[in-house]
Protein backbone atom coordinates (compact mmCIF):
# COMPACT_ATOMS: atom_id res chain seq x y z
CA UNK A 1 0.00 0.00 0.00
CA UNK A 2 1.56 3.34 -1.07
CA UNK A 3 1.16 6.30 1.24
CA UNK A 4 1.64 10.16 0.84
CA UNK A 5 5.23 9.55 2.48
CA UNK A 6 6.08 6.57 1.24
CA UNK A 7 9.71 6.96 0.02
CA UNK A 8 10.41 8.94 2.92
CA UNK A 9 14.18 8.00 4.65
CA UNK A 10 14.26 6.52 8.33
CA UNK A 11 17.55 6.64 9.88
CA UNK A 12 17.37 3.31 12.27
CA UNK A 13 19.85 3.50 15.05
CA UNK A 14 19.82 0.15 16.79
CA UNK A 15 22.94 -1.82 17.87
CA UNK A 16 21.04 -5.00 17.84
CA UNK A 17 21.26 -7.52 14.00
CA UNK A 18 17.78 -8.91 14.70
CA UNK A 19 16.21 -5.69 15.46
CA UNK A 20 17.32 -3.79 13.16
CA UNK A 21 16.29 -6.38 9.97
CA UNK A 22 12.84 -6.88 11.48
CA UNK A 23 12.21 -3.56 11.98
CA UNK A 24 14.36 -2.45 8.03
CA UNK A 25 12.28 -4.93 6.65
CA UNK A 26 9.03 -3.91 7.99
CA UNK A 27 9.19 -0.18 6.97
CA UNK A 28 10.69 -1.31 3.28
CA UNK A 29 7.81 -3.30 2.78
CA UNK A 30 5.62 0.34 3.68
CA UNK A 31 7.76 1.98 1.33
CA UNK A 32 10.74 3.74 3.65
CA UNK A 33 13.87 3.95 2.66
CA UNK A 34 16.07 2.68 5.48
CA UNK A 35 19.11 3.94 6.35
CA UNK A 36 21.01 1.82 9.32
CA UNK A 37 23.32 3.02 12.31
CA UNK A 38 24.79 0.37 14.90
CA UNK A 39 26.42 3.18 17.46
CA UNK A 40 25.30 6.56 18.70
CA UNK A 41 28.62 8.22 16.84
CA UNK A 42 27.42 6.66 13.66
CA UNK A 43 23.61 7.85 13.99
CA UNK A 44 24.55 11.44 14.65
CA UNK A 45 27.28 11.18 11.28
CA UNK A 46 24.35 9.51 9.02
CA UNK A 47 21.51 11.86 10.38
CA UNK A 48 24.32 15.11 9.67
CA UNK A 49 24.86 13.44 6.22
CA UNK A 50 21.58 12.42 5.28
CA UNK A 51 19.21 14.62 6.77
CA UNK A 52 16.61 11.34 6.92
CA UNK A 53 12.89 12.40 7.64
CA UNK A 54 12.96 10.47 11.26
CA UNK A 55 15.08 8.53 13.60
CA UNK A 56 14.37 5.78 15.74
CA UNK A 57 17.17 5.93 18.32
CA UNK A 58 17.91 3.21 20.46
CA UNK A 59 19.26 4.19 23.82
CA UNK A 60 21.51 1.96 25.19
CA UNK A 61 24.05 1.67 21.77
CA UNK A 62 27.95 1.81 21.90
CA UNK A 63 30.28 4.85 21.49
CA UNK A 64 27.49 7.60 22.55
CA UNK A 65 24.36 6.38 23.78
CA UNK A 66 20.60 7.03 22.32
CA UNK A 67 20.22 9.97 25.01
CA UNK A 68 23.19 11.64 24.14
CA UNK A 69 23.40 11.12 20.09
CA UNK A 70 19.57 12.77 20.68
CA UNK A 71 20.75 16.20 22.44
CA UNK A 72 23.41 16.64 19.87
CA UNK A 73 21.13 16.29 17.38
CA UNK A 74 18.68 18.33 18.23
CA UNK A 75 21.29 21.04 19.59
CA UNK A 76 22.79 21.21 15.41
CA UNK A 77 20.55 23.29 13.54
CA UNK A 78 21.06 21.27 10.45
CA UNK A 79 19.21 18.24 12.58
CA UNK A 80 16.90 20.06 14.70
CA UNK A 81 14.20 19.78 12.95
CA UNK A 82 14.66 15.83 12.59
CA UNK A 83 11.74 14.02 14.41
CA UNK A 84 13.30 11.20 16.99
CA UNK A 85 11.59 8.70 18.21
CA UNK A 86 13.18 6.36 21.05
CA UNK A 87 13.10 2.72 20.33
CA UNK A 88 14.22 1.52 23.75
CA UNK A 89 13.98 -1.32 26.58
CA UNK A 90 13.92 1.72 29.24
CA UNK A 91 10.54 1.11 29.73
CA UNK A 92 9.91 3.01 33.30
CA UNK A 93 7.94 6.55 33.38
CA UNK A 94 10.99 7.61 34.39
CA UNK A 95 12.51 6.53 30.87
CA UNK A 96 9.99 7.98 29.18
CA UNK A 97 10.81 11.46 30.72
CA UNK A 98 14.25 11.47 29.87
CA UNK A 99 13.52 10.90 26.73
CA UNK A 100 11.26 13.49 26.35
CA UNK A 101 13.96 15.56 28.20
CA UNK A 102 16.52 14.32 25.67
CA UNK A 103 14.78 16.04 22.87
CA UNK A 104 12.79 12.64 21.63
CA UNK A 105 9.29 13.50 19.98
CA UNK A 106 8.05 10.03 20.71
CA UNK A 107 8.65 6.81 22.40
CA UNK A 108 8.25 3.09 21.79
CA UNK A 109 9.19 0.78 24.61
CA UNK A 110 10.64 -2.38 23.76
CA UNK A 111 9.64 -5.30 23.13
CA UNK A 112 7.67 -3.49 20.54
CA UNK A 113 5.60 -5.39 17.79
CA UNK A 114 6.92 -4.04 14.46
CA UNK A 115 3.30 -3.05 13.26
CA UNK A 116 3.42 -0.46 16.30
CA UNK A 117 6.64 0.61 15.00
CA UNK A 118 5.12 1.57 11.35
CA UNK A 119 2.41 3.02 12.88
CA UNK A 120 4.53 5.63 15.26
CA UNK A 121 6.60 6.14 11.78
CA UNK A 122 3.08 6.63 9.99
CA UNK A 123 1.92 9.32 13.13
CA UNK A 124 5.30 11.23 12.20
CA UNK A 125 5.09 11.48 8.66
CA UNK A 126 1.60 10.83 7.81
CA UNK A 127 -0.49 13.40 9.45
CA UNK A 128 -3.81 12.45 8.99
CA UNK A 129 -5.65 15.00 5.79
CA UNK A 130 -7.66 18.22 7.48
CA UNK A 131 -11.50 17.36 6.89
CA UNK A 132 -12.77 18.65 3.76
Amino acid sequence: MTSPRAGSTILLVEDNEDNRTVYRVILEHYGYRVLEARDGEDGIRQAREARPDLILMDISIPIIDGWEATRTLKDDPGTAHIPIVALTAHALAADRTRALEAGCDGYLAKPVEPRKVVAEVRRWLEPAEPPA
